[in-house]
């Protein structure tokens, strides 16, 4: 890439798969499964706050799934899942690193 960051032009939430499929305007097209996406929610709450140890999280089921999803702005994706997290940003530069090429 030169530069600028991809665009992502299609996010499908796969309910059967139970994977997130994301397709950027550069051609990428990944899968990214809910458990993973769960796992590495960008949110305080998982990461924790400041340079301290990260908190204790409980593993993530492997049934979790994606109630829903908003766009933040021009940036960004929330997604709610089926346990109530719902307060991880997730930047296209993160979904891109996310995905694994299908």
């Amino acid at each position: 890439m030169s530069g600028a960051a991809a665009w992502p032009v299609r996010l499908t939430f796969r309910r059967g798969a139970r994977e997130l499929r994301a397709e950027f305007d550069d051609g990428q097209v990944g899968t990214v499964s809910f458990q993973r996406l769960r796992e590495e929610s960008p949110s305080a709450a998982v990461r924790g706050h400041g340079s301290g140890p990260k908190p204790f999280q409980p593993p993530v089921p492997d049934d979790i799934s994606v109630n829903g999803a908003e766009p933040v702005g021009r940036y960004a994706v929330r997604i709610m899942f089926s346990d109530g997290h719902s307060s991880g940003l997730y930047t296209w530069d993160l979904l891109r690193q996310l995905t694994v090429a299908a």
